[in-house]
């Protein structure tokens, strides 16, 4: 019985451990979503204001760090959307796993 109950306990902490990483990843990639979408829509308002298209890339790498992600590429297209592409790094992963980021983009502008 003893050795029942102590596998049981083993099997409920691993997944528990599991669980803990997966949600760890989730979260990371509704981060990464949320700040690329705020990102872009920070850097297309800069260019509906007549904004230089770095000056719109800076504004929206300013956005996208305050939502604790990272900012790894922004361009400006000719119909004056920009795209914003970002990760966000994953909180706890499994020790075999390595460290882990979540990557989103995003476009905001007129309508293409």
């Amino acid at each position: 019985m003893t050795v029942v109950v102590v596998a049981s306990l083993g099997v409920i902490g691993l997944a528990l451990v599991a669980a803990l990483a997966v949600t760890s990843a989730v979260i990371a990639a509704h981060r990464a979503r949320a700040s690329a979408d705020l990102g872009a829509l920070a850097g297309a308002i800069e260019v509906a204001r007549g904004a230089d298209p770095a000056v719109a890339c800076v504004r929206s790498a300013q956005v996208v760090r305050r939502n604790a992600a990272t900012m790894s590429g922004c361009r400006v297209e000719p119909d004056g959307s920009v795209v914003v592409v970002v990760s966000a790094s994953v909180s706890w992963t499994l020790p075999a796993a390595g460290p882990l980021t979540a990557k989103a983009r995003a476009r905001a502008g007129p309508s293409p």
